[in-house]
């Protein structure tokens, strides 16, 4: 499903510098999920979202010019706006209402259509209190002790114009289980942007891939630079959804979109979720600044790897690291020409790895009534390797990979007698399809090793399946005790129906062999994350996801069996959990040493 796991770019950045059941409805597991059959490649792109066009579309989207929700006067403080600012805001907000008006004149892209986007499943939920004894089939295992979480994006206000799936605010989902039981909740992550919309009554800050393209876009970035010019809202607070990644690092849980500074999100010794505050590290990230939503924790060190990429201002693009205990490194430049997407790299024991791809910010494109996200065919994709204790970006390595995109990267490891570094990652054709309507062509995200040769500068890209054994596979992950080590086993979304997922797989890098599992009839899940068992064992632990029975409109969590990809156990969940994005797991012992 990468078409649902990356985070929003910084566009906002151009205003802040200017300034249930199991399969057939039946309550116990049966044969049917555990299927290790193939199955075909999606369909057309232009049809991708049809799929979700098939399911109940649950939120309402606005049929008036603009959509003000109520304020609960109980709950949320009314602005104290001087005369200028009352002023200001009535302009504004009619000329909000006058571009929402024309927007709604113009089709959307099924990419930037709310009734697309957020369809079925897709759609938000609100917010759940803990509820605990929930009901289960069969027994957790005993090693599955601690807190399930994951990400996703879920509007907190209806949309009033275009609304990509990227855009929503974001709501963690954590299931506790510990014991034999389990507990489910989930919350939204308190923003500055969700608080100070949340105050507001309604949707203020621009929707960085739903709304920002074309003249509209433009017209939107400059009624965001206005409010913030009179004070009705404040961006230098934060202006990120952090709805994509989870990290737990240094004794906190880190939630993350790559427009923004992280945010630390607290789980409290019931279960339930309670948002710390943006986290700027004790000061050492500027209050400007952001990381991408996939950090890297080295299992052996414990340090922390990041990147941070600015669409606007050089440095285009900067990595730094931060040690086990949370002191930063210096900031270092990583030498780009154009401003470039880079939602992912990877790490080896001695090195990290950076793509430059063709998929980059082309903030003009906006002026020419197109979208500033754009796959430029005249770019050479390559992929740097640099120290992982470099001082300067000059220390980098460049070596070309032409044409190819990689939105994930799964693991690396350096080869010592070939002098090559091998990279595991999806590569995905047409590159810029999660972001533009891409005419039919057919969608594919193919499992790749990449092998980069330090000594010759040459490369090599293959898939890791034979053309026969062919499917899309995107979100997922290796054992992260073996990160930056060579591994053996990828466990990896089955995203058919695109945008959707079937099932997953586990992959054998090794051999190529693919053994598949599948929800059943008309159950789709999300990411399958691994737990690893304490043995050693590469592919011994749970794989554990979170799955919705579109027929009985209702979501379980769904613990495998890594090994054998047999069902261990189904917790019954209280509410629908909508498809989402990555996740985490922090064990019951890590818990009680929160900061």
């Amino acid at each position: 499903m990468a078409a649902s796991l990356v985070g929003p770019p910084s566009f906002y950045s151009w205003a802040r510098n200017g300034a249930d059941p199991l399969c057939n409805n039946s309550t116990t597991p049966s044969s049917s999920h555990l299927v290790h059959l193939g199955i075909s490649n999606s369909g057309k792109c232009n049809s991708v979202m049809a799929t979700l066009q098939h399911s109940p579309y649950v939120p309402h989207f606005p049929k008036h010019p603009h959509h003000h929700a109520v304020i609960n006067k109980e709950l949320h403080a009314l602005p104290r706006w001087n005369l200028l600012q009352r002023a200001a805001a009535a302009v504004l907000d009619s000329f909000e209402s006058h571009l929402v008006s024309y927007e709604h004149r113009h089709p959307l892209p099924t990419t930037a259509d709310p009734r697309v986007q957020i369809s079925g499943n897709f759609a938000p939920v609100p917010e759940q209190p803990v509820r605990r004894n929930l009901p289960l089939v069969g027994v957790i295992p005993e090693s599955v002790d601690g807190v399930y979480l994951r990400n996703g994006a879920n509007p907190h206000f209806d949309p009033v114009a275009g609304h990509h799936l990227f855009d929503g605010d974001g709501m963690v989902h954590a299931v506790k289980l510990s014991g034999g039981r389990a507990s489910y909740s989930c919350r939204y992550t308190e923003t500055q942007r969700l608080i100070q919309e949340r105050e507001l009554g309604r949707p203020v800050f621009p929707k960085a891939i739903g709304e920002l393209h074309g003249h509209s876009g433009i017209a939107r970035l400059l009624l965001f630079y206005a409010r913030g010019l009179f004070g009705l809202i404040d961006p230098n607070q934060g202006i990120g959804v952090a709805n994509a990644g989870l990290v737990y690092f240094n004794h906190r849980l880190l939630a993350m979109s790559e427009e923004d500074l992280p945010y630390h999100v607290r789980v409290v010794p019931a279960g339930d979720l309670e948002t710390v505050g943006r986290f700027d590290f004790g000061g050492q990230l500027l209050n400007n600044s952001s990381m991408i939503a996939h950090p890297k924790v080295d299992p052996i060190t414990k340090e922390l790897f990041s990147l941070s990429y600015d669409v606007v201002r050089k440095p285009y693009l900067k990595y730094f690291r931060f040690s086990p205990e949370g002191t930063k490194s210096p900031d270092i430049e990583i030498p780009v020409a154009v401003p470039t997407m880079v939602h992912d790299f990877a790490i080896t024991e001695k090195f990290v790895v950076i793509p430059d791809q063709q998929v980059v910010f082309k903030l003009q494109e906006m002026f020419r009534g197109g979208s500033p996200v754009i796959y430029d065919k005249a770019k050479k994709s390559r992929f740097g390797i640099l120290p992982k204790d470099a001082r300067t970006g000059s220390e980098i390595q460049w070596i070309d990979l032409p044409d190819t995109f990689c939105f994930h990267l799964w693991n690396a490891w350096e080869e010592p007698t070939t002098d090559e570094v091998v990279v595991i990652g999806s590569c995905m054709t047409p590159p810029d399809s999660i972001f533009n309507e891409c005419g039919g062509e057919s969608l594919k995200s193919v499992l790749s090793e990449i092998r980069l040769n330090l000594r010759t500068g040459e490369s090599t890209h293959i898939p890791v399946l034979n053309q026969s054994k062919q499917v899309n596979l995107e979100a997922g992950m290796v054992n992260r005790n073996l990160l930056g080590r060579k591994t053996r086993f990828a466990f990896l979304t089955i995203a058919e129906p695109w945008p959707k997922a079937s099932g997953f797989a586990k992959v054998d890098l090794q051999t190529g062999e693919i053994r598949k599992y599948f929800y059943g009839n008309r159950k789709f899940g999300g990411e399958p994350f691994f737990q690893p068992n304490a043995t050693g064992q590469e592919d011994d632990g749970y794989i554990l996801a979170f799955v919705h029975d579109e027929k009985a409109w209702k979501s379980e969590l769904r613990i495998v069996n890594a090994s054998t990809l047999e069902l261990e156990a189904v917790v019954m969940l209280p509410s629908r959990v909508p498809y989402g994005f990555h996740g985490t797991f922090i064990e019951s012992k890590d818990l009680v040493n929160q900061a």
